[in-house]
């Protein structure tokens, strides 16, 4: 079974738009705190730093399931499901109370950002994906 990185993202009030629900946009935010989470908290703590060196975001998609309201910590899940030289795509749900409202994929390309352009993923950072690695998703 594949593992699933986990996060629980605090809602702000910042984050809600003139209907009372989470902005359409910042759901991108919310899913860049668990990405962040995973790629600089969670790959430090497995002795890897390299992808605080630099990964850009090549492409997002995001299906909105539900509304989501202010309140609790929404819980998102990532996994990765594609693994490729140059690049990787994460995956996510956000469950809201419990409930999918969201799925979304991010592309992620890691990044030289001092010789400025992408460069390819070495075997320390390819190791640390390959337990969240499911090309079907969950």
């Amino acid at each position: 079974m594949t593992e699933r990185f986990i996060l629980d993202v605090p809602v702000r009030w910042s984050d809600m738009d003139a209907y009372g629900h989470v902005n359409n946009a910042r759901f991108l935010t919310l899913y860049e705190e668990a990405r962040v989470a995973m790629f600089f908290v969670g790959a430090r703590k497995h002795g890897l730093g390299s992808f605080e060196e630099g990964i850009v975001i090549a492409r997002h998609e995001i299906d909105y399931l539900r509304p989501v309201d202010f309140g609790d910590p929404v819980r998102i899940e990532m996994w990765v499901s594609e693994l490729r030289t140059a690049s990787f795509t994460v995956s996510y749900e956000l469950f809201d109370d419990g409930v999918l409202a969201s799925r979304a994929q991010s592309v992620c390309v890691p990044y030289n950002l001092g010789a400025g352009h992408p460069r390819r993923l070495s075997e320390a950072e390819k190791d640390f994906l390959k337990p969240y690695f499911s090309d079907g998703g969950s």
